[in-house]
C-alpha cells in the first residue's frame, strides 16, 4: 500500500506540474495571438508608378487587386496590370476617355468588369477592363428648371460610385444641385433622382457622394456645409438624415466614406478637417482633426479593413516641401503614424482590403504603393521584383536547305542601294537610260548620205531591199544590162504578146530619113 501511495502522488505532481505548463503555454499564445491580430500599417516598402506630370486626382483598384486605373487632370487615363508588369512599371494602356476634361473620379464595380469614368463634362462613361467604351450617360437640357424633368445631368459632374452589389448600377453627382442613380443598360434615362437641398429650400451642388456597404443609403456632401444621406429603397423625397453644420459653408467637402463594420462614416472637409461621424448620433461628430490641408476637390479618406484606422493625405501648403500621409486611431483619434510620400500634393489614398496595400496618387503624377514584405500579397509585389529579360535568339542550322519561289532569282527582290550607286548603274544599261542611237563621225550628210542621197533610197537600202543599190549609176543602164537575157528567155511579158506584138523598128544611128517614109508635113508660112 505504501509503494502505491508513492506511486499516486508521484502521479499526482506530474499532473500538477502539466498543468502549469499548459497554463504558462496558453498564456504565450494568447500574447501571440494578440500580437498577430494587431493591425500592421503597410508602409515598410513601396514603389512609384509614373502617371505623367500632372496631378493624379482620381484612383481606383478592381476588388481583385489585379489591375489598377489612374485619372489625372491632363485628360488621361491609365490602366496598369500588376501580374502583366516588372520592374519597368509601365502601364499597358493609355487613352483620353472624355476629351478636353479633367477625370475627377473613377471607380470599378463589385465583380471588376467595368470602370466608372467622371470627368469635367455632364456626361459618364463606362468601359470595359481594357478601356473600351461601354456606355455614355445623356446630357441634360439646360433650359428646363425642374432637374426632375430632364433625363440627365445639365451641369459638370463632381463625383460617382458604383453600387456595391448590383455591378449594373451606379450613381453620380453634379453641378447641377442633383445625384442621379442609372443603369448600364438604360443610358438615355436615369433611373432615380435626388435633389440636393440647403437649409432654406433653394438647391445646393453636390460634391461628393457615395453608397454605404450595403446600399441602404447614398450620402451626399454638399457646398452649403451639410452632409445628407437618403434611402434608395424607398421614394426619395426628403433625406432620412442629415446635418446641416457638418463642415463649413461654402467649403467643398470632397469625400465621404462609409466603415466596413461599424455605423461610422467619415467626412474630408475643404475646411481642413477630418471628421468621424455616428449615424447613430448624427447630430455632433465623435472625432475632429484640424490642420489637414487641402487643396484638391478629390482629396479623400479611407479605413482600415479592421476600421481601427483612418488614413488621409495632406496637400502642400506655402513654404512647405513634404507631402505627408496620416494615420489616426479611430478610437482616440490620435495620429498613429506619419509617412512622408513625396515632394508634391497627397490627393486620393486607396487600402485595399484584399492585397493589404495602400495606393496614393500625388500632385505631381506620382502614384505610390506601399506595402508589407510579411503581410501583404500580390499587387505591387507581382511586379516590384520582376525582372525584365530579353528574349533569347537561338540560331538553328537547317539540315536540309529549302527553296521556296521567292528565294529563287526571278521573284528575289533587290536590296536597297544608294541612290547614287543605282544610277551609275542604270546609266550603264543602254535600255534603262533610253541612249540614243551615236551620230556618224566620218563622211558628210550623216546617216542619210552614208545610205543614200534621198530619204527614199535610204529607206529602200535600209528597209525594203537585201541586196546593196548603188545610187551612182544610171537608171537606164541598169535595166539594159537584163535586156539579152529577158529577150533569150523571156518570163513574164513577152511569151505573152508574142504573136501579136509588131516588130519593133528602130531609128539607125546616123539619124538619115527612111526613103519609103512619107516626108513630114511642113508647117504653113502666113
Amino acid at each position: 500500500m505504501s509503494e502505491i501511495g508513492d506511486s499516486g502522488l508521484e502521479t499526482l505532481k506530474i499532473n500538477e506540474q502539466d498543468k502549469k505548463d499548459s497554463d504558462s503555454d496558453s498564456d504565450v499564445s494568447d500574447e501571440e495571438g494578440e500580437e498577430e491580430t494587431k493591425l500592421v500599417i503597410p508602409t515598410e516598402l513601396n514603389i512609384s508608378l509614373n502617371h505623367g506630370s500632372k496631378a493624379v486626382a482620381a484612383l481606383a483598384i478592381d476588388p481583385a487587386g489585379a489591375r489598377l486605373a489612374s485619372g489625372s487632370v491632363d485628360y488621361q487615363v491609365k490602366f496598369w496590370d500588376f501580374a502583366g508588369m516588372d520592374n519597368t512599371l509601365q502601364s499597358f494602356r493609355s487613352l483620353y476617355p472624355c476629351g478636353n476634361n479633367p477625370i475627377k473620379a473613377i471607380a470599378y464595380t463589385a465583380t471588376g468588369d467595368s470602370v466608372l469614368i467622371v470627368s469635367g463634362m455632364a456626361q459618364a462613361k463606362v468601359l470595359d477592363r481594357d478601356g473600351h467604351e461601354i456606355m455614355e450617360c445623356v446630357k441634360g437640357d439646360q433650359y428646363v428648371v425642374d432637374m426632375a424633368r430632364t433625363k440627365g445631368h445639365t451641369a459638370p459632374l463632381t463625383s460617382g460610385c458604383w453600387h456595391p452589389r448590383n455591378r449594373e448600377e451606379f450613381l453620380t453627382s453634379a453641378e447641377d444641385g442633383t445625384c442621379r442613380i442609372w443603369t448600364v443598360d438604360k443610358p438615355y434615362n436615369h433611373l432615380k433622382i435626388i435633389k440636393c437641398r440647403s437649409k432654406n429650400g433653394l438647391k445646393t451642388n453636390p460634391t461628393a457622394c457615395n453608397y454605404n456597404r450595403d446600399a441602404s443609403l447614398v450620402a451626399a456632401a454638399c457646398v452649403d456645409g451639410s452632409i445628407q444621406l437618403w434611402d434608395p429603397r424607398r421614394i426619395i423625397t426628403s433625406p432620412t438624415l442629415h446635418n446641416r453644420e457638418a463642415h463649413q459653408q461654402g467649403s467643398e467637402t470632397s469625400c465621404v466614406a462609409f466603415a466596413y463594420l461599424h455605423n461610422w462614416i467619415a467626412s474630408r472637409g475643404g475646411d481642413d478637417t477630418v471628421k468621424l461621424w455616428d449615424l447613430r448620433a448624427f447630430k455632433k461628430p465623435l472625432q475632429v482633426k484640424h490642420d489637414l490641408f487641402s487643396r484638391y476637390g478629390s482629396t479623400d479618406c479611407a479605413f482600415s479593413p479592421d476600421d481601427t484606422v483612418l488614413t488621409t493625405g495632406v496637400s502642400l501648403n506655402k513654404g512647405e516641401t513634404e507631402g505627408k500621409l496620416y494615420f489616426f486611431d479611430t478610437t482616440t483619434f490620435e495620429t498613429v503614424k506619419e509617412i512622408i510620400v513625396a515632394d508634391a500634393h497627397v490627393i486620393k489614398t486607396v487600402w485595399h482590403p484584399r492585397l493589404h496595400q495602400i495606393f496614393v496618387s500625388c500632385g505631381n503624377g506620382i502614384v505610390k504603393v506601399f506595402y508589407d514584405e510579411a503581410k501583404s500579397m500580390r499587387g505591387a509585389k507581382l511586379c516590384a521584383g520582376k525582372v525584365r529579360t530579353k528574349t533569347k535568339q537561338v540560331e538553328v542550322v537547317a539540315a536540309t536547305q529549302i527553296i521556296t519561289p521567292h528565294a529563287l532569282p526571278a521573284f528575289k527582290q533587290e536590296r536597297s542601294k544608294s541612290m547614287r550607286k543605282k544610277m551609275e548603274k542604270d546609266r550603264l544599261d543602254p535600255i534603262k537610260s533610253h541612249r540614243p542611237d551615236l551620230p556618224i563621225k566620218s563622211g558628210q550628210g550623216g546617216r542619210v548620205a552614208a545610205s543614200g542621197s534621198t530619204l527614199s533610197s535610204y529607206v529602200i537600202r535600209n528597209l525594203g531591199l537585201s541586196k546593196k543599190v548603188e545610187d551612182d549609176q544610171d537608171p537606164r543602164e541598169a535595166i539594159l544590162k537584163y535586156a539579152k537575157e529577158a529577150a533569150e528567155n523571156p518570163y513574164w511579158v513577152a511569151p505573152a504578146y508574142s504573136q501579136t506584138q509588131p516588130k519593133p523598128i528602130f531609128r539607125s544611128e546616123e539619124g538619115e530619113e527612111n526613103e519609103d517614109e512619107p516626108s513630114n508635113k511642113k508647117m504653113k508660112s502666113q
